[in-house]
């Protein structure tokens, strides 16, 4: 266990939360960080709101790089992410995590061809449940991933947002009319 001050206010695995907020396009994301890297990206008016830490102690300096990279992505001029990250989830979810890091951007997949890459083609249900499970939307690109029949499917920060950021990244069947 991680020793912390009182202001540190840490978790059950010991470990210290900080947190800021960013002003975004798709409205106020609050960034969570622990020692480890960034552990959750939420949304105002997110889907699953009890998954967001809501403790810890403000540190913007903390999550200075997190903000700017992510300033940066919503101006159009970062494509990809280069922060540590710290998501916590099962072998299993950080695997299918990881392999949404390397879907393009800009790009779409189904839940089928993402269960493939993972070397589970029977696994798409199981994959959806994972991609659901992302603490790090965005960073993480789970919004890029679509229904077989190319709809929109799942997002925690909803299907609106969900349609923003793909339109952000220039993906034209998208597009806000």
């Amino acid at each position: 266990m991680n020793p912390t001050s009182p202001h540190e206010h840490p978790t059950p695995h010991g470990d210290a939360l900080y947190f800021d907020t960013l002003d975004s396009p798709v409205g106020k994301l609050r960034l969570v960080a622990d020692d480890h890297g960034l552990r959750r990206v939420c949304f105002e008016h997110d889907r699953h709101p009890q998954r967001c830490d809501t403790g810890g102690t403000h540190a913007p300096a903390r999550l200075a790089d997190a903000r700017r990279q992510l300033a940066a992505y919503f101006a159009g001029t970062r494509r990809a992410f280069d922060l540590p990250l710290h998501p916590l989830g099962t072998p299993f979810q950080l695997q299918v995590w990881s392999a949404l890091r390397g879907i393009a951007y800009g790009a779409t997949i189904s839940y089928a061809e993402l269960a493939a890459r993972i070397g589970k083609p029977a696994a798409r249900r199981a994959v959806g449940a994972a991609n659901g499970r992302n603490p790090l939307p965005i960073i993480v690109p789970c919004h890029r991933v679509i229904g077989q029949d190319g709809s929109l499917v799942g997002f925690g920060g909803g299907i609106e947002v969900k349609r923003a950021l793909l339109a952000l990244e220039g993906n034209a069947a998208f597009a806000l009319h």
